[in-house]
This record gives C-alpha cells, sequence and structure tokens, in this order.
C-alpha cells in the first residue's frame, strides 16, 4: 500500500501533525467525543471518557513523583477496568 505522502504530497501541518499517545487521545475526545473509543463485552466508552480517564492516570503518576520524561511501565490485565 502505497502512503499519499509517496506519490509527492508534502507534510504540514495542514495535513499531518505528529501526536503523542495522549495527544492523539486528546484529539479524538475533541474531534469525536462520543464515538465509541473502548469495548469490552457489554461495556463501551466513548473517547471523552477515555481520556478523561488517561488524564487521571497521567495526574496521579505526577502525584507520585512522575516527571516529564520519566520512563513508566506498567504490567496490567488486558480489560478496560
Amino acid at each position: 500500500m502505497t502512503s499519499a505522502y509517496d506519490t509527492g504530497l508534502d507534510r504540514n501541518p495542514a495535513n499531518h501533525q505528529p501526536l503523542s499517545p495522549l495527544g492523539f487521545l486528546e484529539r479524538a475526545a475533541a474531534v469525536f467525543p462520543d464515538r465509541i473509543a473502548v469495548v469490552h463485552g457489554d461495556l463501551r466508552r466513548p473517547s471523552r471518557e477515555l481520556y478523561a480517564r488517561s488524564r487521571r492516570l497521567a495526574s496521579a503518576l505526577v502525584a507520585h513523583g512522575i516527571a516529564r520524561g520519566d520512563t513508566v511501565s506498567v504490567m496490567l490485565a488486558n480489560t478496560p477496568a
């Protein structure tokens, strides 16, 4: 599969915006706040809720002394608790 950028389209802020994982969630929550982002059995969570929960986790890490640039590893069950 060929990328549009491989055919001569230049990357610029109008058609390409590199995003961090949290930036991706933030953008999805802003553009598609009610679109379902997590499905697990009967559970459905919209992107705005996933973003809010991610922000709460980030805040909890900061409260425990984690700073920008620190490496964090997690081992969790593969469920959207």
